[in-house]
């Protein structure tokens, strides 16, 4: 049982992180398993002037729909929330799920219709036809059934979240600032790591994103508008259509059926991943299948298909996550560790549209050379540790 202090504390982090402003609309939306953080939560949200909304289900409810109710009812836009988030002006998602095996359960076809059916509040949340999205923030919470299920001790699971989550954002931003310049001047970057990694991203002309635990005005005005918590990583949207090689990634979690996929191996050439080569010990047909599915989602939904082409490259750097377990929101955060992700990247300085984003994370010993502008290098990672800020 996590202690009212230290979940109030949380609360107070959260809210913090979000710079709200008074008079701002903000949904606040997570699971029952955690009310006592969505109720403080919003109790911030009061003293900082904003208006919250509370919004939450269980674990049964979620089963029950998903596995119930037909597919045909699940994909139709749901206009009442799609109203709500457009007069919103900021959401605080706490994880839905207090057992993440939940999600296993549910039937394949009806993730494919609620992921449809979604389309557009992303399109709203990330604004992608006004080019001004709305500010959200992608909190964890700890549960004794998620430790399980990631098959992690459950005093680790809370330190990686709570511990995480308070980490000073001064101190934090230091560690992203420090990698922002050393990657700053280049154009390519040479990533390899000692389980079979090795891979060239191509990132000139494109911004430095700093997830530093705090949405500031100037990223609300560049529409840098997320943020997770844990914080605790830099990460650049790659010119989509370069960029090629291989990704060993040791554990993740399959972003529709919730699946543990072990000792992931996939390649990418300009820029886009080939399907045909993923290889992994365990569930690697649940990749394909997702993508596929997201694939199809993208042929009924936007104009061009962005689902497999590089999206995002990401550096870990966040002290208090020390190991990947499945989990993409503490996982990417791990220091040493580089990520790729596949799919949308629009809100962070990327051209792509996709109903799909999925990170893969490689081992925390990657090494990471930048090509620069001016015809030098620049060694940014060794094994897994940073090169000194240059002088």
């Amino acid at each position: 049982m996590i202690p009212r202090k230290t979940v109030s504390r949380c609360a107070r982090s959260i809210v913090a992180s979000m710079n709200l402003k008074p008079g701002d609309n903000t949904v606040v939306q997570g699971g029952v398993h955690c009310q006592d953080l969505l109720e403080d939560v919003a109790y911030e949200c009061y003293r900082a002037g904003a208006i919250p909304m509370i919004m939450s289900r269980s674990d049964g409810q979620s089963l029950r729909v998903m596995r119930d109710i037909s597919p045909s009812t699940l994909e139709r836009v749901p206009q009442h929330l799609l109203g709500a988030y457009k007069g919103m002006d900021c959401i605080i998602r706490i994880e839905t799920l207090e057992d993440p095996a939940v999600a296993s359960k549910y039937p394949r076809d009806s993730i494919e219709a609620h992921t449809k059916s979604s389309v557009p509040l992303r399109e709203v949340l990330m604004g992608e036809k006004t080019g001004r999205g709305k500010k959200w923030c992608y909190a964890g919470w700890p549960t004794e059934k998620a430790a399980k299920y990631f098959g992690i001790d459950y005093k680790m699971y809370e330190r990686f979240i709570i511990d995480g989550m308070i980490f000073p954002i001064r101190n934090l931003r230091k560690r992203c600032e420090r990698i922002e310049e050393l990657l700053r001047g280049a154009t390519r970057l040479n990533i390899t790591d000692p389980e079979g990694t090795d891979m060239v991203v191509e990132i000139g002309g494109r911004r430095i994103n700093l997830d530093d635990g705090f949405v500031s005005d100037e990223d609300v005005s560049i529409n840098d508008i997320g943020n997770n918590l844990p914080a605790g990583e830099v990460f650049i949207a790659p010119l989509e259509n370069r960029g090629s090689g291989s990704i060993f990634c040791p554990i993740t979690k399959d972003r529709f059926t919730g699946s543990i996929i072990r000792e992931l191996e996939l390649t990418f050439n300009k820029g886009v991943l080939d399907l045909g080569s993923v290889r992994a010990s365990e569930n690697g047909d649940a990749v394909v299948k997702s993508f596929k599915a997201a694939m199809k989602i993208d042929q009924q939904t936007r104009k061009t298909q962005r689902t497999l082409n590089i999206a995002e490259l990401g550096i870990g750097c966040n002290p208090k996550v020390t190991q990947s377990i499945g989990y993409i929101l503490t996982d990417e955060k791990v220091v040493g560790s580089v990520h790729v992700a596949f799919g949308n990247n629009f809100s962070y300085g990327g051209t792509s549209k996709s109903s799909m984003h999925w990170d893969f994370v490689t081992v925390p010993s990657a090494t990471m050379v930048a090509e620069l502008e001016d015809g030098g290098e620049r060694t940014v990672m060794k094994n897994g540790k940073l090169a000194r800020s240059r002088a």
